[in-house]
C-alpha cells in the first residue's frame, strides 16, 4: 500500500535519519526557528514539526521553547556532542561521494559579491566550453561558505583560509588605488570627504588604509557593499578606495596619480582536501587559476 505525504516524512516508530540529526544539530546551533529554516531552506514551521517527531521519537524533550528562541534541555545538551559526530560523518560521506564524481553535475563557487558580478561572470562565456556537462552555482556573499558543512566546493576569499586541514593556493594580486569623480582631486586634499566600508568592514585592510590617510577628514558616505562604494564614488559622493577590476577603465571615475596603488591583496582559492578529488572540481579550479592569472594584470 503506498504511503502518504505525511507518512512518508516519518521513519517507523524508535528509528532515526539522517534529516533528524540535521534539524537537531541546525537547531542547536542557530538558536531560532527562523535562523535554522533559512540555514536548511525550510519553512520555520518544517523545522518545529521535524523537532517534536525527533523528540516523539526519542522520548525525551529536546529544547525549551522560549518566547524568542529555543534553548537546548540538559537531555538536549547530553546528546549534542554525538549528533555532532554524526553530522560530521555524514558531511564526510557526502564530500567523499563529490569526490567519486564525473565530469558532469554542479560545482558550487563561494565568492565575494562585487568580484563575482563585476569581473568574474562577464569573463565565464568565453570558457563556456571547456565545462560544457558542468552546472557552475555561484554564491556571492560577504561571509565566508564553510567548505566543511559542504556549503560550497571551492571558494574564493581576499584572505588566506583560517580553518585548518583547507587546502588553498593565492591565485593573483588585488590591487586598489584612490578612486573619485572628475573633480575631486582638483580640490584641495583638506576639503576632501570619503567614502568608507561600514563597522562591520572596518577591519579590511582598504578601509584600514583609508582611515589613516583621512586623518580626521570627514566621511559623506559608508556602507558594507562594494558595489554602492563603486555607485557613491561615480555619483560624486567623495574619495574612495576601491579595487581596479571596478574603477580602472571607468570613465566616470579618475585614478589619483600619486595613490595609484595604496595596497595590494591576494586573492586565495580554498577547496577541501575530499572534494579535490572530484574531476570536475579540479576542472573549475584550474579554469579560474588560468582566468584570473590571464588577467593578472587588471586585477594587480
Amino acid at each position: 500500500m503506498q504511503k502518504s505525504r505525511g507518512q512518508s516524512e516519518q521513519s517507523e516508530p524508535g528509528t532515526l535519519d539522517w534529516d533528524d540529526i540535521r534539524y537537531f544539530v541546525e537547531l542547536a546551533r542557530q538558536g531560532t526557528l527562523s535562523g535554522t529554516a533559512r540555514m536548511l531552506q525550510v519553512e520555520h514551521s518544517t523545522v518545529a514539526r521535524r523537532i517534536g517527531m525527533l523528540e516523539a521519537r526519542l522520548g525525551v524533550r529536546l529544547f525549551d521553547r522560549l518566547p524568542k528562541n529555543w534553548v537546548l534541555t540538559a537531555e538536549g545538551e547530553e546528546l549534542l556532542a554525538q549528533a555532532r559526530r554524526v553530522e560530521d560523518e555524514a558531511l564526510a560521506f557526502a564530500r567523499a561521494g563529490t569526490g567519486a564524481a564525473t565530469l558532469r553535475g554542479i560545482v558550487r563557487l563561494s565568492a565575494p559579491p562585487v568580484f563575482a558580478s563585476a569581473f568574474l561572470v562577464p569573463r565565464l562565456g568565453a570558457l563556456r566550453a571547456r565545462w560544457p556537462a558542468i552546472a557552475l552555482e555561484i554564491i556571492g556573499e560577504v561571509r565566508q561558505a564553510d567548505l566543511y558543512r559542504n556549503e560550497a566546493d571551492l571558494a574564493l576569499r581576499m584572505a588566506r583560509p583560517s580553518q585548518g586541514g583547507l587546502a588553498a593556493r593565492p591565485l593573483a594580486q588585488t590591487g586598489y588605488g584612490l578612486y573619485a569623480a572628475p573633480g575631486w582631486f582638483e580640490r584641495p586634499a583638506q576639503e576632501w570627504e570619503f567614502i568608507g566600508y561600514g563597522e562591520s568592514m572596518k577591519e579590511t585592510p582598504q578601509q584600514q588604509w583609508l582611515a589613516k590617510f583621512a586623518a580626521g577628514r570627514p566621511y559623506a558616505f559608508w556602507t558594507n557593499d562594494a558595489a554602492a562604494m563603486l555607485a557613491a564614488c561615480r555619483a560624486g559622493l567623495g574619495v574612495a578606495v576601491l579595487p581596479h577590476f571596478l574603477g580602472r577603465g571607468d570613465p566616470a571615475l579618475v585614478l589619483h596619480p600619486e595613490y595609484g596603488q595604496v595596497l595590494s591583496r591576494p586573492l586565495w582559492l580554498a577547496v577541501h582536501p575530499d572534494v579535490r578529488r572530484s574531476p570536475r572540481v579540479t576542472l573549475m579550479a584550474d579554469l579560474l587559476a588560468a582566468l584570473l592569472q590571464e588577467h593578472a594584470a587588471l586585477l594587480a
